[in-house]
């Protein structure tokens, strides 16, 4: 039973799935959007949603923290806080939006567009 476990485990050990949820974010920001499954889309959301957020304020705390969440990344850190964060600044939250496509292909997973606002 899971009684007080947050997230889901997607099938993968914990470093895969840090692994994943961070090349699912650097997708949604240097490309604006991915398709992916629908579990992976709403794990990713709060992921992205936080990078975003702390994007807001461009310092180089904010710089170090974003780097060390995305991998160092710093082509990803580069663009979240110099044009994707500066242009959610008057919205609160909910930068990203998930679209459910239905069931493509062979595969048996539901599929979903998930992207920035």
């Amino acid at each position: 039973m899971q009684h007080h476990k947050k997230g889901r485990t997607l099938g993968r050990l914990t470093n895969q799935r840090i692994a994943l949820l961070r090349g699912l974010a650097r997708d949604v920001i240097l490309h604006g959007g991915i398709t992916t499954t629908v579990a992976k889309a709403k794990e990713a959301r709060p992921f992205v949603e936080r990078l975003i957020t702390k994007g807001k304020v461009d310092s180089v705390a904010t710089r170090r923290f974003l780097a060390s969440e995305l991998g160092n990344a710093d082509d990803v850190v580069k663009m979240i806080v110099d044009t994707v964060a500066p242009k959610y600044m008057e919205r609160a939250g909910g930068y990203t939006r998930i679209i459910k496509l239905g069931r493509i292909g062979a595969r048996a997973a539901e599929e979903a567009r998930f992207e920035l606002v």
